[in-house]
């Protein structure tokens, strides 16, 4: 995959004598085009069925049946820690407040599902354009780049909705300062935090991806990693902390282990990356 970044950034050089700058815009903008018909089409499909969708898939993690929380009941029973249990329906009524509201909101949720739907073509899109400038060894290193954006970026997006978003409503639903506030949360609120905190799990997901690149490139290595080890662990269980509906050590782990072995497999990809770099200079240096 190293050598994909090397192509990406020689790309304009390399082909200049057969495209003009414009062409290569105009050929992003065909492959950009596609991507967007692509989630148009996933747009429509989920405005179609959205009843369904706003039922079992939206409101989920609002009803207490909901299969974290009842994952979470079996676990508590197992550690003999019924604080972890969660069987009823979360608080706070749901109203719209615009008269375009739910109009509104039905097409900005069709257009997130859609989002993620459409993430594995559009990378695919994205790697059809780059594709031409890779060498034929160069194709067969990268090819698995798609795969992997889009396997961590599912994995996220399933961690962010079973895990982060049921857990982080939970807690926010059942905080209150004062008993004389009744909470009553728009349709968009909700909306917005399901979609917010699915959406950025699916993104930190890609950490490994960024590492790969900032390795690659020399701004990262293993060794900073491994330093400021310590100040992750820190931040993740702040992260775990806040969004666990109770203080139970066993609820925060199950949230912050996932987060600790995505650093962990993120300092392995650095560490491979520096690797093959100090193996290309010593087969240069050797030659």
């Amino acid at each position: 995959m190293g050598k994909l970044l090397d192509s990406i950034r020689g790309k304009t050089k390399s082909l200049e004598s057969e495209m003009s700058f414009f062409d290569h815009l105009e050929v992003l903008r065909w492959h950009l085009m596609r991507a967007a018909v692509a989630i148009v089409v996933f747009a429509c499909f989920a405005f179609y069925y959205f009843d369904t969708i706003w039922q079992n898939l939206v409101m989920g993690p609002k009803h207490g049946d909901f299969l974290t929380y009842r994952l979470l009941c079996k676990l508590g029973a197992l550690l003999g820690s019924s604080g972890m249990c969660i069987n009823k329906d979360l608080p706070g009524e749901l109203q719209n407040t615009e008269l375009a509201g739910q109009f509104s909101m039905q097409i900005n949720a069709s257009i997130i599902i859609a989002l993620i739907l459409g993430f594995p073509y559009l990378l695919w899109e994205i790697w059809r354009f780059v594709k031409p400038a890779l060498r034929e060894k160069e194709q067969k290193a990268t090819s698995g780049f798609v795969f992997y954006c889009s396997l961590l970026f599912g994995t996220g997006i399933l961690f962010g909705y079973y895990v982060v978003a049921p857990l982080s409503l939970h807690f926010l639903t059942n905080y209150t300062f004062s008993a004389e506030v009744k909470n009553i949360f728009t349709i968009d609120s909700y909306l917005t935090s399901v979609a917010t905190l699915t959406l950025v799990s699916g993104l930190v997901f890609q950490l490994p991806i960024i590492v790969f690149i900032l390795a690659t490139i020399g701004i990262l290595t293993p060794t900073f990693m491994r330093e400021k080890r310590r100040y992750a662990i820190i931040i993740i269980m702040i992260i775990a902390m806040l969004v666990t509906p109770t203080p139970d050590v066993t609820t925060m782990l199950v949230i912050s282990a996932p987060l600790f072995l995505l650093y962990e497999l993120s300092i392995k990809v650095a560490a491979r990356v520096v690797k093959r770099k100090q193996l290309k200079e010593q087969d240069f240096l050797n030659a």
